[in-house]
């Protein structure tokens, strides 16, 4: 990059989820407060959640026809198969058309055929790998790569020697700003907040659910629900507390999530490792259910790196009933001195400077190229 260069142009790719999206948005946001004038590209799918999630922070987005290979049986195989080269060819005309100095990847099968657009116009690259296993996209384009940030000690496995450099994983500005006021004291009064709103949870839901309505006996008097459903459970949650006489803050998803998370003492989410990154900068101690079926069982992984320390517990879904969630929820509510304890251990795992240092490395590739 040239010396007092003001502003450069950055293409973005990843999506198809929240934890890969925010931390494209928290580093957009990065190097534009380092760069004024930055412009940037984002390319991603026609799913809504990457174009209304980018349009919304003032961002461009595009996107490209492409679909997910890892996992499909033959008859969906063949199709996504016969769009990578449709995905390519359509990657490298944003490219050309845009111009970026940089191209940086966050996960996500859409993430392939962009990156190595770029790499075949010569352009430098970086990816960043949220999760404790990288994903198909991220692993195999760790060859072509210029950098690789990874958020999790142990991932630099996967990927060429050399090449890694540990980040941490990006969390939003909003975050950033109640992360940085002293840990919340936690008394008798425990606020349980339970994130059951992501791709995934519905199972979430009705064990928690089951567990305040059916065993809610087990569970200290003083404590406060605030329950993230998603759109699809929103309704019968709210009919199950009301029926069992359950007074609880029910909502599909809330917006103000940095209020939300400041009004809670104890988190019960699945374990995507954006949500962990958050809780973890916050120092909000976690119960958490990871998602069974993710690739890799990643998300138990994740939410292992978190528990070793005394930060979270982590519960097997297929193991779990609604009692024995109750049990466990009780054991941590009834006990503010040991939520105190985890709420330090998590904050100790917390990566707050994540963004800054993905952004070192952006800039530091691009001189790299010079």
């Amino acid at each position: 990059m040239e010396q007092g260069r003001k502003s450069i142009r950055l293409l973005l790719t990843g999506g198809g989820t929240g934890g890969h999206l925010f931390p494209a948005i928290a580093t957009a946001e990065a190097l534009c407060r380092r760069l004024p004038g930055t412009k940037v590209l984002f390319v991603g799918t026609h799913r809504k959640m990457d174009t209304t999630s980018l349009t919304q922070y003032g961002f461009s987005a595009r996107a490209i026809h492409c679909q997910g290979i890892k996992g499909k049986g033959l008859v969906k195989l063949v199709p996504a198969l016969i769009l990578l080269p449709v995905a390519f060819i359509e990657a490298l005309w944003h490219i050309l058309r845009f111009r970026p100095h940089l191209v940086v990847g966050v996960g996500g099968y859409v993430t392939g055929p962009v990156v190595a657009a770029a790499r075949i116009l010569r352009l430098p690259t970086v990816i960043h790998e949220q999760n404790s296993v990288p994903g198909l996209a991220n692993r195999k384009l760790g060859a072509l790569a210029t950098r690789i940030c990874l958020s999790l000690p142990g991932s630099e496995i996967f990927f060429p020697a050399g090449k890694t450099v540990l980040t941490g994983n990006p969390v939003r500005h909003q975050i950033l700003e109640l992360a940085g006021k002293p840990l919340k004291e936690i008394g008798e009064e425990v606020t349980v907040l339970i994130l059951g709103g992501s791709l995934g949870a519905h199972r979430v839901n009705e064990l928690v659910v089951d567990a305040l309505t059916r065993h809610g006996r087990l569970l200290p008097a003083r404590i406060q629900v605030i329950h993230q459903t998603g759109a699809a459970d929103e309704e019968w949650v709210k009919t199950a507390y009301q029926q069992a006489g359950i007074k609880a803050t029910v909502a599909a998803f809330f917006t103000d999530m940095a209020g939300v998370y400041a009004n809670s003492d104890l988190l019960l989410s699945r374990a995507g490792a954006t949500t962990l990154a958050e809780l973890a900068v916050l120092g909000k101690p976690a119960v958490l259910i990871p998602y069974p079926f993710a690739a890799d069982d990643h998300q138990y992984k994740n939410g292992c790196y978190y528990a070793e320390s005394g930060g979270a517990v982590v519960l097997v879904e297929q193991e779990l009933t609604g009692r024995k969630l109750a049990e466990a929820l009780a054991e941590l509510a009834g006990n503010p001195d040991r939520l105190q304890k985890m709420a330090e251990a998590m904050r100790a795992k917390g990566c707050p400077d994540a963004t800054e240092k993905i952004v070192d490395s952006c800039l530091e590739v691009i001189k790299w190229q010079d």
